[in-house]
């Protein structure tokens, strides 16, 4: 995906483009004029995809910040939310977390939120470059705002592949659980996927190797599994879990291995 540069951000976009192997264009009046159906576009409110064309729709960015993350830090309910159940949070246990299918690393900063540490572990360079802007600007964000900066020091993420980075682990760096959120495959247009998913869906397309993902994650966490799935979907890898925790549109299947010890942090 070509990366375009908004006035006076040349230099910066031009580092991004490299570290990441992007093609960089220059600088671009109005993303909505170019000749591709998407692009990446860095301004002064960061890095993000943008459509364009004569009716886009708004920019994909990750924002830790503002927005729907702001609001699950503050009135997101807590060790109470699903997926704080679904990895193990509760009293006097916050385990170290891996997210193996990282994304723009929403459900990683919850779980940071609660107190735990999480490695967010993303392969697809579009995805792990707005992910990397969204944590540069939370940390800096973060300098007057001390939960902010207590949240962003406990998430560290990696751009590698999931089986490469799990291959990769010494016996001392084994994470307590990990977590999974695989691309599902839309089997037919609905008004509930959004605007976000539609667009990684065009850019990645589906976990193909997930299943695989599976079996290699069981034989490396010490406690559990936990694994997002859409309603309806599919066990992964056709694995029955031990527990299944059922919400309205998604759920949990859960691969416990051994007990989460009463005191973990």
């Amino acid at each position: 995906m070509p990366l375009f540069a908004g006035k006076g951000f040349e230099e910066q976009a031009s580092a991004v483009a490299a570290a990441f192997g992007f093609l960089f264009e220059g600088e671009a009046a109005e993303p909505q004029h170019l000749d591709y159906p998407f692009v990446l576009w860095l301004d002064d409110t960061g890095l993000s995809v943008r459509q364009t064309g004569r009716r886009p729709m708004g920019p994909i960015r990750c924002d830790f910040v503002a927005g729907s993350a702001r609001h699950r830090r503050l009135y997101g309910g807590g060790k109470s939310q699903a997926v704080a159940k679904a990895v193990g949070v509760r009293e006097r246990v916050r385990p170290c977390i891996a997210d193996l299918t990282g994304g723009l690393g929403s459900d990683a900063f919850v779980l940071a939120s609660l107190g735990c540490r999480v490695t967010v572990v993303e392969r697809h360079p579009v995805i792990a470059a707005l992910l990397a802007d969204g944590l540069a600007r939370a940390a800096e964000a973060a300098r007057g705002d001390p939960a902010l900066a207590d949240i962003t020091s406990r998430i560290s993420y990696f751009i590698a592949d999931g089986h490469e980075w799990l291959a990769s682990l010494t016996d001392a760096e084994r994470p307590d659980v990990i977590y999974l959120d695989p691309m599902f495959p839309e089997r037919r247009k609905s008004a509930q996927v959004n605007k976000t998913m539609q667009v990684f869906q065009h850019l990645v397309g589906a976990d193909a190797d997930a299943d695989e993902l599976l079996p290699k994650s069981l034989a490396v966490a010490r406690y559990r599994v936990a694994v997002k799935r859409p309603a309806g979907a599919p066990w992964l890898g056709n694995e029955k879990p031990g527990l299944v925790m059922e919400g309205k549109s998604v759920r949990y299947d859960v691969y416990p291995l051994q007990k989460i010890p009463d005191d973990l942090r």
